[in-house]
C-alpha cells in the first residue's frame, strides 16, 4: 500500500535525494500566474519546491478558462492566486506558498524583497511592469528567469531558451530592448528568457516607442492577443524544467 512518502518517489528517482533536499529548501517568486505562470507554478509544486510566493492582481474571468490552470466556471470572480494556493497545498501540504493579490509597478515594487529568493520569474504582461521587474531583478543575486510573449502562437515545439539579447522573432523581447534603449535604463546582467520564434503572419507589428511607454499599445492589441493553452503551458512548463534541473 502507498503512502504519503511515495509522492516524491518518481522525481528522486531522476534528482536524488540531494536533489530533492535542494527543490525542498528553494525559494521562488512568480509574478503573474496567467496562462504561462500558473503552469510553471503546478510543474515547481509537483516536483518538490519547499517555498512558493505567488502575485498576480487578477481575478479569474471567463476568457482565462481555455489556458490558465486556476480558471474554471466555479473559480470565476475568485483572484487566481488564492485558487492555487488552495490547489497547491493539496498536492504538498507541507510547502509554503504564499499568496500575494497585488501587482508589480514601479510603485510597488519596493513592497517586494527579490534577493530572498533563488528564483525570480517573470511572466507579468504589462510591457512597463516587466521591463520593471526585470531591471530591479538583476540588480540582486537572485536569478531571473523571463518569458517572451506566447500570445498569438500556434506551435508549442517552436519554444526555446535563448539569453534576452540574442532572441529573434519575438515582438515582446523587440518591444522591451526599445523600452530599454529609450528609457536609458538596462538589465546589469544578461538574463535567459522562453519564447518562440513561430512567425504568425497576423501578428500585429510592435509599436513606435512612444506608445510603448504607455498602456496604449497593450490596450490597442489587448482583442489580437488570442492564445492557446499548449503554447501558453509550454512556456511555464519549461521554465520550471530549467529550475528543476538546476539541482
Amino acid at each position: 500500500m502507498e503512502t504519503r512518502a511515495e509522492i516524491w518517489s518518481r522525481a528522486e528517482a531522476l534528482l536524488g535525494e540531494d536533489g530533492m533536499s535542494s527543490l525542498r529548501r528553494m525559494r521562488v517568486i512568480i509574478f503573474g500566474v496567467g496562462g504561462v505562470g500558473s503552469w510553471c507554478a503546478e510543474a515547481l509544486v509537483r516536483s518538490g519546491v519547499g517555498h512558493l510566493t505567488l502575485v498576480d492582481p487578477d481575478v479569474v474571468c471567463y476568457s482565462n478558462i481555455n489556458r490558465q490552470l486556476p480558471a474554471t466556471l466555479s473559480t470565476v470572480g475568485r483572484a487566481k492566486v488564492e485558487v492555487l494556493r488552495e490547489r497547491f497545498l493539496t498536492i504538498n501540504p507541507e510547502a509554503e506558498i504564499i499568496a500575494r493579490q497585488e501587482a508589480y509597478t514601479a510603485d510597488t515594487a519596493h513592497l517586494f524583497d527579490l534577493n530572498s529568493y533563488d528564483y525570480v520569474i517573470d511572466a507579468i504582461d504589462s510591457l512597463r511592469d516587466k521591463a520593471e521587474l526585470i531591471l530591479n531583478a538583476l540588480k540582486g543575486k537572485s536569478v531571473l528567469l523571463s518569458s517572451m510573449g506566447a500570445a498569438r502562437k500556434f506551435d508549442p515545439t517552436k519554444v526555446q531558451v535563448a539569453e534576452f539579447w540574442k532572441i529573434e522573432g519575438d515582438p515582446l523581447a523587440r518591444a522591451l530592448r526599445k523600452w530599454f534603449k529609450h528609457a536609458e535604463r538596462y538589465p546589469e546582467r544578461k538574463f535567459r528568457c522562453v519564447y518562440s520564434n513561430e512567425i504568425v503572419n497576423s501578428s500585429p507589428k510592435v509599436g513606435e516607442v512612444a506608445a510603448l511607454l504607455t498602456e496604449e499599445y497593450e490596450t490597442q492589441h489587448a482583442p489580437l492577443k488570442g492564445s492557446l493553452m499548449p503554447v501558453t503551458a509550454t512556456f511555464g512548463l519549461v521554465i520550471a524544467s530549467i529550475i528543476i534541473n538546476s539541482k
